[in-house]
């Protein structure tokens, strides 16, 4: 049986709050650093260059000279008097600064005192325009209209000697925008879909082909899995990890044994189009992967828009459907239109959905309208059981999404809106690798019960509208659930204990119960401050784990 308080907390009665501007300033300060220090190391990942060796010089009769070698090109510099200016050249390292940002580092090579205009064509057309009398670095900014592959070129023109020299460089943007994907099963160890039949063994890795597998591009940069996790022999969790790379200390599904449980995750694809799913436990695991869409540098596709999250459905109170939902049947959501979501446009939208009071164990199946329901799940439940998990599912053509009870019994649905997907929409998604940014089991600080932890995830730059974390609550000391909303107060204001309490919305983003570790996949969005608010929605005190997994940036 649910308890009251739980029931309470899910519908959104909520005493007075504490205020949690007693927060010391440094266990907050260690989550900007380690989110600025993710944001570097992804920047420093994208580096395009092309060398002075590859300058083609024109000369004054038109016809193309054979590129100068570096060492040629530095001593012809160096004489000063080269006929026809022949050490022209420019060595050319594009660098991105954010989803559609680059920074160009142009070195100049030319005959001391000879006067050359530097020409930047973007190849978006548009052009800048530099002098210089002297070899020079030349650093320059620019954002592209569109996220994609740039040819960026610089001609260097000597009217002097009248000779050109041209170099150009191949970019591609940072940011990737997210392409919805009919919910497929790219992998299921019971079956032998994705190549294995059989457990992941304790501490093993199962890999998931994503690039160039159902029809999903060589150059996906990240993918939304939902992992599942049956029948596991102990506990432990999975962690979802680029192939290549190593495997990071966080975790993205937490399990015990013999549970079926799953969780939404957003994971970069490795540079072989694969991605590795770690057992961190003592004993076999059977795993499913369904993917529900992909991100790529493809400009056609769409951008992420984030909402304060609101309620669309919720079955115990008769919105969206009435009454708890029967097994093996199907209710229908008008999705385009509704709240904050445009009435056209819309490809996909991101949800968070949770299952509560089931009368038997199932699973739900979250799928577009216009197509049967998939061999897919998306929320896994057992009798009694009350379970949230995110959701990235397309939107049909008619602007609607389908919500199947898999079980045989009835169960009461709630479905919150978190975002959507647009070609209008601006935010391109950024991966960075895992990294912890808060766990409050470091200083014994949990969340006590009806209060909220801040954290100042983007108080310095506005153009990160959203965050993909996943959010876990363990050693919890009663049940609850959990709330993730921007706060509507700066950091400044936080950090002097001026802001008073927020009210948070009336959505959740995972339940649990007294004795539990429950994961669930958040994309929080950063509101107008850039802080965002974990609430404990319970009654008792629970300790909080943040990792985060890559943002969404409009810039």
């Amino acid at each position: 049986m649910i308890s009251a308080a739980v029931v309470a907390a899910a519908i959104g009665f909520v005493p007075t709050a504490a205020q949690a501007a007693d927060q010391p300033a440094q266990r907050q300060g260690s989550a900007t650093a380690a989110v600025d220090s993710a944001k570097a190391a992804a920047a420093r990942s994208t580096v395009f260059h092309s060398p002075a060796e590859r300058t083609v010089r024109t000369s004054a009769s038109g016809k193309a000279a054979a590129p100068q070698a570096a060492g040629a090109a530095g001593a012809a510099a160096g004489a000063g008097a080269a006929k026809g200016n022949a050490g022209l050249a420019v060595d050319l390292r594009a660098s991105a600064t954010s989803g559609r940002g680059f920074s160009l580092a142009s070195q100049i090579t030319t005959t001391a005192g000879a006067p050359v205009r530097v020409d930047i064509d973007w190849g978006d057309g548009r052009t800048d325009t530099e002098h210089v009398t002297g070899a020079k670095l030349l650093t320059s900014k620019h954002t592209f209209t569109e996220v994609g592959k740039h040819k960026v070129k610089v001609t260097l023109t000597d009217q002097d000697n009248n000779v050109t020299a041209t170099n150009s460089v191949d970019v591609q943007s940072l940011g990737s925008k997210f392409t919805p994907h009919a919910p497929t099963r790219l992998l299921d160890t019971r079956s032998g879909i994705g190549g294995t039949n059989h457990p992941v063994t304790p501490y093993g890795v199962a890999r998931v082909k994503v690039g160039g597998n159902s029809g999903i591009p060589a150059d996906a940069t990240a993918v939304a899995l939902n992992v599942t996790v049956v029948s596991p022999r102990s506990g432990g969790h999975i962690t979802a990890y680029p192939s290549g790379t190593e495997q990071p200390t966080t975790s993205n599904v937490n399990f015990v044994a013999g549970q079926t449980v799953p969780n939404m995750t957003i994971v970069p694809v490795g540079a072989d189009g694969y991605v590795e799913l770690l057992n961190r436990s003592y004993g076999d695991v059977d795993l499913l992967a369904d993917v529900t869409g992909y991100f790529s540098p493809s400009a056609s596709a769409g951008g992420y828009t984030s909402l304060e999250p609101f309620r669309i459905a919720d079955s115990r109170t008769g919105q969206g459907t009435w009454g708890p939902v029967a097994g093996q049947s199907t209710f229908g959501l008008q999705v385009a239109g509704n709240g904050a979501v445009p009435a056209s446009g819309v490809t996909a939208v991101a949800l968070n959905v949770t299952v509560t009071a089931p009368r038997g164990a199932g699973h739900l199946t979250v799928f577009p309208t216009g197509q049967s329901a998939p061999d897919t799940s998306n929320v896994n439940f057992k009798a009694g059981q009350t379970i949230a998990n995110s959701v990235i599912v397309p939107v049909g053509p008619d602007g609607r999404i389908n919500i199947r009870n898999g079980a045989w019994d009835p169960a009461d649905v709630i479905v919150d809106v978190v975002g959507y997907y647009s070609p209008g929409s601006k935010a391109s998604y950024i991966p960075t690798t895992p990294t912890r940014l808060h766990d409050s089991r470091d200083w014994d600080f949990p969340v006590e019960g009806q209060d909220f932890r801040w954290l100042p995830l983007s108080d310095d730059d506005p153009a990160i509208t959203a965050f993909v974390l996943n959010t876990t609550v363990t050693d919890t000391q009663g049940s609850g659930h959990l709330t993730v909303a921007p706060d509507p107060y700066t950091y400044a204001q936080r950090y002097s204990g001026t802001a008073p309490k927020p009210t948070p919305p009336n959505s959740s983003n995972l339940n649990w119960t007294r004795g539990e570790t429950v994961p669930n996949l958040v994309q929080a969005s950063t509101g107008t401050t850039g802080v965002i608010d974990f609430w404990n929605r319970g009654w008792d005190r629970t300790h909080l784990v943040v990792d985060m997994f890559g943002f969404y940036d409009k810039s």
